[in-house]
């Protein structure tokens, strides 16, 4: 058997023994014996309950003023029909009830027990209700739940249960980000487990739709559970590819800081969650194949069988022709028994108006117009064009090296100062100029005869007048925008000759 881990398996016994405690005041109202005027014993503990459901109401309407008044009148109203109760019990029911939750010391609650994780006596205190406004004319003490009272109300729905994943993944999620393996490989198993029992209820939902779909208002109640599942299921998925990608980046991160080889242990960690990860993911996977299988199939068979279950059990002679032939019925009452199976009258018609009804326009040019792929035209004119593109680049290397030879070519904003002095302006409002710094840039640094064979058919006109020199063009953050249409982001440049290379 392997040995378990100690340390992990009591890590967070404190708080699991808070959740507890947060039952105890429940617990003691089941201990009352209470009874009403017929000596029927009163059900506290569903009192206590409804109480804290009560006040929790009270809260989401941002109820301030909720005090004892408020909660007899509430009670007297809710066991008015089960309990026969004196007009002062109730107040006396509620106040009873209120000081359970909040003892009149106003001290917190308390609950006593031995903390196996530190090895040592313990005391928690919690707080379900707490004093919330004070009316002095009335002299009337109001309240309101306090945090524990709504954990303790969350923890009596549902709500863990059903979206016991998703928490998972969150802590899952904060505990990679600390840097928490440990505690997030037995995350995982956690998780496993919870998918596990996930398998088992959908195999017994399963089971419930064939065996339980006897009208269409249970088979749509069954379609909207299902519907639910799956989407809850489609979520959790998204979450675990983000998690897998979020593993998958730090495990990359620690191998490129060489951790793997200085921390051994925690790098061995990681490769394990990924692992780990993996198989949940999968399993995971799974339950939505089968939710999806329960959708697309068990339920559509279960409403077929209801169908035809229908069909059979349905005897026409018997139940119509003879309830017909046999029972003098008055015209009114064989009209509606004959009138499920009388066809719908159907005249047909044509309306005038329906000139005036929308059309669908099929075509509306006057030329018909191909649909197809592009071809790209013949080398021709693309000859043609790379000659002229080459020429346009290599008009704007010479004006270049003359605007550098002047200082002004530093930059692209000097050489577009130059380019304006010298009227020039037509150069900088056309595509190409854009172009040609854009390659430049990517290209940079840049000689002669040294680029592939794109750069040889197109730049090498431009690149030859460089000669031996070396054009080196780095980008900077500033924006030009001499043009509307165009803009380009500054550039630095500079020019080297074949000695200072060396």
């Amino acid at each position: 058997m392997e040995q378990m881990d100690m340390q992990a398996l009591l890590s967070g016994y404190r708080d699991r023994i808070r959740r507890i405690a947060l039952f105890e005041p429940l617990n003691e109202l089941d201990r009352k014996r209470d009874v009403d005027l017929n000596g029927t014993k009163i059900d506290m503990k569903g009192l206590g309950l409804l109480t804290l459901l009560f006040f929790f109401e009270q809260k989401l309407m941002r109820n301030q003023r909720t005090g004892v008044k408020e909660l007899a009148s509430f009670l007297k109203e809710v066991t008015k029909e089960v309990y026969m109760l004196k007009e002062e019990t109730y107040e006396e029911l509620a106040r009873s009830l209120i000081q359970n939750f909040r003892p009149t010391h106003g001290k917190k609650r308390s609950y006593g027990y031995f903390d196996w994780e530190e090895k040592a006596e313990e005391t928690i205190e919690y707080s379900i209700l707490k004093a919330n406004d004070f009316d002095a004319g009335t002299n009337s003490q109001f309240y309101t739940l306090d945090e524990d009272g709504l954990e303790l109300i969350f923890a009596t729905k549902e709500f863990y249960s059903e979206f016991q994943i998703s928490i998972n993944q969150l802590i899952l999620r904060k505990q990679l980000e600390k840097g928490e393996f440990k505690g997030a490989l037995r995350q995982i198993n956690e998780m496993r487990v919870a998918v596990e029992t996930l398998q088992e209820r959908i195999v017994k939902l399963k089971h419930e739709i064939q065996r339980s779909i006897v009208s269409e208002e249970t088979f749509e109640r069954y379609k909207e559970l299902l519907d639910d599942i799956f989407q809850r299921l489609e979520r959790e998925d998204e979450e675990f590819k983000e998690l897998r990608e979020f593993v998958k980046e730090t495990r990359e991160r620690l191998f490129a800081e060489n951790i793997h080889q200085k921390e051994q242990k925690t790098y061995q960690y990681i490769l394990q969650i990924n692992r780990e990860l993996e198989k949940v993911h999968y399993e995971h996977s799974e339950l939505l194949n089968q939710t999806l299988h329960l959708k697309n199939t068990t339920l559509i068979t279960a409403q077929e069988s209801l169908y035809y279950t229908g069909m059979h059990s349905f005897n026409f002679d018997q139940d119509i022709v003879s309830l017909i032939v046999s029972t003098p019925l008055p015209l009114d009452a064989m009209k509606g028994v004959l009138h499920p199976f009388l066809k719908v009258e159907e005249n047909e018609f044509w309306s005038p108006l329906a000139v005036l009804e929308e059309q669908n326009i099929v075509e509306d040019r006057k030329e018909k117009v191909e649909y197809h792929f592009y071809e790209v035209d013949d080398e021709n004119s693309f000859n043609s064009y790379k000659q002229w593109i080459s020429e346009k680049y290599k008009e704007l290397m010479e004006h270049f090296l003359k605007a550098y030879e002047e200082n002004s070519g530093n930059t692209l904003s000097e050489f577009i100062s130059y380019l304006e002095r010298n009227q020039l302006e037509n150069l900088f409002q056309m595509r190409y100029f854009y172009d040609f710094w854009i390659v430049l840039h990517q290209r940079s640094p840049i000689q002669a005869g040294t680029d592939d064979e794109e750069s040889r058919t197109v730049f090498d006109e431009a690149f030859r007048l460089l000669g031996k020199r070396k054009l080196i063009v780095t980008e900077d953050k500033a924006i030009i925008q001499k043009v509307d249409r165009y803009s380009i982001s500054e550039m630095n440049i500079k020019l080297e000759d074949e000695d200072e290379l060396f």
